[in-house]
């Protein structure tokens, strides 16, 4: 027998396995368009910094890295791949009584894990790394060296640096282990995370940290909805899924926790779970914020079934049925099999829909209007230098951080948005993406790095009241600005209420004066109903429609 061989069928063919896993994702990865998100992250790594309005920083650097040996969608995803396989090593290497055949059947059950691990997006290094937290947090428990005292604030801030959710799983393990804060060493690995983590923070400082503003105030919903929990619940299902979810979670809330390792991945379990439930009062969560419980959630079930000796039929049974579900997906990702069935079209004819935007652009830059996808696809299948130009009554994204507008100024570009959008329409293009209009503007000048900051965190007035508000005008291009002399930019608000949007208000204070003076005021009329509204304060540029110029700034209406 060969070592080749030898190795291939190493504990019960493990190592075949994970290399099976490893050739499959890669494929996948080569041969499937990107998707929305992950051509939005591949911007990222072309602007390498410490944060990000989204998230922190990993997934960008992970992209920068394997694009920098594929130009193309397998470099995207090539870093990707490969932690989503270590991932599964790791969590076979933590499992105390090991039955690798009831393994691969745990994780044939968990079509996401198969489907969703060649994606690259901030979800699998969270997974990668919490893998690594959890084998370094074991290891801790057993010897409280100082090697494995460095390892866990490492480990900490690397899963700090994939996605904020990771900070859960600490505080969950903290919780089923009090003592650890009688542990010296245990302060030493949460001050070298400080350290490490502390970069970021510091970005988030600079720039008034828009992350916190983003997913905790500007996220929430007005009003709860049942909807909101039950999709969530529905949603896990799927997510450890997509036929036995139902059946992982019960095994591993059964499972009986024999040592203080265990209890931290039930508590992490159970805890992270039961956080998302509540968090859906509050508005709607996304099925993927759990992702992170995959280790565990593996780890728990095996060890219930294997300690309560309970059956595996199910797992047997229902293999083959999921397997061709993954397949299926898996071809459809390759292949539009479908035509004209909207699954994740966002997956298909990218090519052939950028190409069409840039033959109509000829070698113009191309401004996309409040759409953070759209202008991340065309630079990447196109090589072309695109924009997201975001109005005031949209969600900001990272666009309103880079400085690619000061690249457009004076320059003539194609400005691209959906057809009823108050601007000059030069003609109209029908793509497989979809219908937009667009103008041919022959100087193009905007403005949304100009930040105006009211005095006031919460504005309250009588209704139909003037108020005057004192603005702090910052200029973050950090350069001197070049302005439009044919149509001065002006300042203006614009009001919103769940469900409802009030005409924007421009004013007469010229941008350009405002920013000399660094401070201004500005009149604001509250609206004739009572109630909570929001305000945002915006830049009016020639014929283009309001930018997203403040932070959302909560109006209370008597």
């Amino acid at each position: 027998m060969s070592a080749l061989t030898r190795f291939f069928k190493k504990d019960r063919y493990k190592n075949l396995f994970l290399f099976t896993w490893l050739v499959l994702g890669l494929i996948q990865a080569g041969f499937s368009e990107l998707w929305d998100d992950e051509a939005y992250y591949w911007v990222y790594s072309r602007h390498l910094d410490w944060g990000y309005f989204d998230h922190p920083p990993m997934i960008a650097l992970l992209i920068k890295t394997g694009y920098g040996i594929f130009h193309n969608e397998l470099g995207v995803r090539l870093l990707i791949v490969i932690i989503n396989t270590l991932t599964l090593w790791i969590t076979a290497r933590l499992i105390a009584s090991k039955d690798n055949k009831l393994f691969y059947l745990i994780i044939g059950a968990m079509g996401a894990m198969q489907i969703g691990g060649i994606l690259a997006v901030p979800d699998v290094p969270l997974i990668f790394f919490a893998a690594v937290y959890f084998w370094v947090y074991r290891n801790f428990l057993q010897e409280q060296n100082w090697k494995n005292t460095l390892l866990l604030g490492v480990a900490m801030a690397l899963m700090f640096y994939s996605k904020y959710h990771g900070v859960l799983l600490v505080f969950f393990t903290l919780l089923s282990n009090i003592n650890l804060l009688k542990v010296f060493k245990f302060y030493i690995a949460c001050i070298i995370t400080t350290l490490l983590f502390f970069p970021h923070i510091y970005w988030q400082y600079t720039h008034g940290f828009p992350s916190l503003q983003y997913h905790l105030i500007e996220r929430n919903a007005s009003a709860y909805q049942i909807s909101f929990s039950l999709d969530y619940l529905a949603g896990q299902l799927l997510l450890f899924g997509p036929l036995l979810g139902w059946l992982i979670l019960y095994y591993a809330f059964r499972s009986p926790v024999q040592n203080s390792f265990e209890r931290a991945l039930k508590y992490c379990v159970v805890g992270v779970l039961a956080f998302f439930l509540l968090s859906t009062f509050k508005g709607r969560v996304e099925a993927n914020w759990t992702v992170m419980l995959f280790t565990p959630v593996v780890i728990l079930a095996h060890q219930a079934i294997v300690r309560k000796g309970w059956s595996q039929r199910w797992w047997l049974y229902t293999l083959p049925l999921t397997l061709l579900l993954v397949l299926a997906a898996r071809v459809y990702m390759i292949w539009d099999f479908m035509p004209g069935v909207k699954i994740r079209p966002e997956i298909h004819h990218n090519r052939e829909w950028t190409s069409q935007i840039a033959a109509r652009a000829q070698g113009r830059p191309v401004v996309f209007i409040n759409s953070y996808q759209e202008p991340s696809k065309y630079m990447f299948y196109t090589g072309q230098l695109s924009y997201s130009l975001n109005t005031w009554y949209s969600r900001r994204s990272q666009y309103n951080f880079w400085d690619t507008e000061t690249r457009l100024w004076g320059r003539p570009v194609m400005v691209v948005f959906d057809p009823g959008l108050d601007m000059p329409v030069t003609d109209s293009l029908k793509t497989v993406r979809g219908t937009w209009d667009y103008y041919l503007m022959p100087q193009y000048y905007s403005y949304s790095l100009i930040q105006l900051k009211p005095a006031l965190r919460v504005i309250r007035a009588k209704r139909g009241a003037h108020v005057n508000v004192m603005l702090q005008v910052d200029n973050n291009y950090h350069q001197p600005i070049s302005w439009d002399r044919n149509t001065a930019s002006v300042l203006g608000y614009g009001i919103l209420a769940e469900g409802e949007l009030f005409p924007p208000v421009k004013t007469a204070i010229t941008l350009e004066a405002a920013v000399q003076r660094q401070l201004t005021n500005l009149e604001v009329v509250m609206p004739d109903k009572p109630g909570k509204y929001h305000l945002k304060f915006s830049v009016f540029a020639g014929v283009l429609p309001p930018t997203h110029n403040s932070r959302l700034i909560p109006l209370i209406v008597e």
